[in-house]
């Protein structure tokens, strides 16, 4: 059966059209409870739902509660919370699944969900095709209907949860933070974690409405944190997207300090504190300086396709605990199931306060290269990657990167443009590289 509805981030969209409306949210209720019931092993199935803070997750969990509900599914709800604390506490709650309400990073007028299983971990493809293929079932009324209960505590104990994935005495006394939330599902959370550490914290983006969230703030948007972090002389910020899956920090400069920089601080730390890192996941987009510093180190590391499903699984098939995007979604695999803004945060700074150094110091040990990218848009897309005039241009500009760069087209998944991207150690030089590139591209693309 062909995927209809989810991606590789679950189902996604904007709100009212689609997927993405309350009459479909009812019938996936439905549907996850039927799968999920008939996977529960004769025991009563029980689902937990959380959610961001956009205004129309309360539309969406009231229907995906009816539906459940009427699948003869008892449904936890958890409010507000992070997508990784939903993984955790589907764990801790012995749920059968967890749903999350939330389109990430994206404005308010989208939403989506995404599921964990009863491990925290992204659905195997058998059991996403099962409800899909569900939805098609007519609703009938469960001759024992399920009940709703709301968990009073699930905050703290996913509080308690970030904090105990550092070691006993870890302090953050005396060091000064500005957290921006994105007036997402952190807005309630981060603060106490940090706060309760040792840290002093200023907290930003913490006032959600239903409609800012994401909105000039966050890890997309993060320069008012950089405002904030000059203006308070803190020592670092740290950023989350809305529903705190994601993170990136910012030194006392202002300067920005993006997932690859982050990943090269956990990966360093582990090396020279922890035994050993025995390798690395990155994308096609992590910046090539990474990868250098990594063969530097003698630490191995592989690219996986651009999003962070495929990540976990590379970092699976090799037994690696680490990996992540310079989106800043980074997965520390031997504290948690998914990735986790909070946690992958207490890692870095758990790097800097151990080997006792600020992070704009730190983050200095690895030389980020330059790196340029243009999007090409084409008529048509058939045979241009494989077009011998665009091979040859791909093969003139890695000799003139002479192993000190790299050249990546990547085709949009939901536009006809390619994207071209080159990186190397000279500024100028990545840009004319990538222009001449994107000329033989869009030539080809357009003839």
């Amino acid at each position: 059966m062909a995927r209809q509805y989810f991606g590789t981030d679950g189902i996604r969209g904007r709100v009212g059209e689609g997927a993405i409306t309350p009459d479909f949210m009812l019938r996936l209720g439905y549907a996850a409870g039927k799968v999920f019931g008939q996977m529960a092993s004769g025991k009563r199935p029980s689902i937990l739902i959380g959610k961001d803070t956009r205004v129309s997750g309360y539309m969406f969990e009231a229907a995906l509660e009816a539906g459940l509900i009427n699948a003869g599914v008892d449904v936890g709800l958890l409010g507000p919370m992070p997508t990784p604390a939903i993984a955790y506490l589907t764990r801790t709650f012995h749920a059968q699944a967890g749903i999350v309400i939330s389109a990430s990073h994206n404005p308010y007028q989208d939403n989506g969900i995404k599921f964990f299983s009863a491990s925290g971990s992204k659905l195997p493809d058998q059991v996403e095709h099962d409800i899909e293929a569900a939805l098609e079932l007519p609703m009938t009324t469960a001759a024992n209907l399920g009940k709703a209960w709301r968990s009073d505590d699930a905050a703290s104990r996913y509080i308690e949860f970030c904090k105990a994935s550092t070691p006993w005495g870890f302090s953050l006394d005396g060091m000064n933070i500005v957290l921006d939330c994105a007036n997402g599902a952190t807005y309630h959370i981060a603060p106490k974690v940090f706060r309760e550490l040792g840290a002093e914290v200023t907290a930003i983006g913490v006032s959600p409405d239903g409609l800012n969230i994401n909105l000039e703030c966050g890890s997309t948007k993060p320069q008012r944190l950089q405002q904030a972090v000059l203006e308070r002389e803190a020592d670092l910020g740290i950023a989350f997207d809305g529903d705190g899956d994601r993170v990136l920090f910012v030194d006392h400069n202002g300067e920005l300090v993006d997932g690859d920089q982050l990943l090269f601080l956990i990966a360093l730390h582990r090396q020279q504190f922890l035994g050993g890192c025995n390798g690395v996941v990155g994308t096609q987009m992590s910046n090539y300086g990474f990868e250098l510093a990594m063969q530097e180190r003698k630490i191995p590391f592989l690219r996986a396709k651009v999003g962070d499903r495929y990540v976990l699984e590379m970092m699976q098939a090799n037994g690696w605990t680490l990996g992540g995007e310079s989106s800043g979604h980074l997965i520390c695999a031997d504290a948690t199931t998914t990735g986790d803004g909070i946690i992958a945060a207490l890692q870095v700074l758990r790097s800097l306060t151990d080997f006792g150094e600020p992070l704009h110091q730190l983050k200095g040990r690895m030389k980020m290269l330059p790196q340029h990218m243009i999007n090409v848009h084409l008529a048509h897309r058939d045979g241009v990657l494989d077009h011998t005039d665009v091979a040859a241009a791909v093969a003139d500009a890695e000799r003139a990167l002479a192993g000190r760069g790299r050249v990546l087209l990547r085709p949009s998944g939901t536009e006809p443009l390619i994207r071209v991207m080159v990186e190397g150690e000279n500024q100028p030089q990545v840009e004319e590289l990538a222009a001449e590139i994107a000329a033989v591209v869009e030539r080809i693309g357009n003839s």
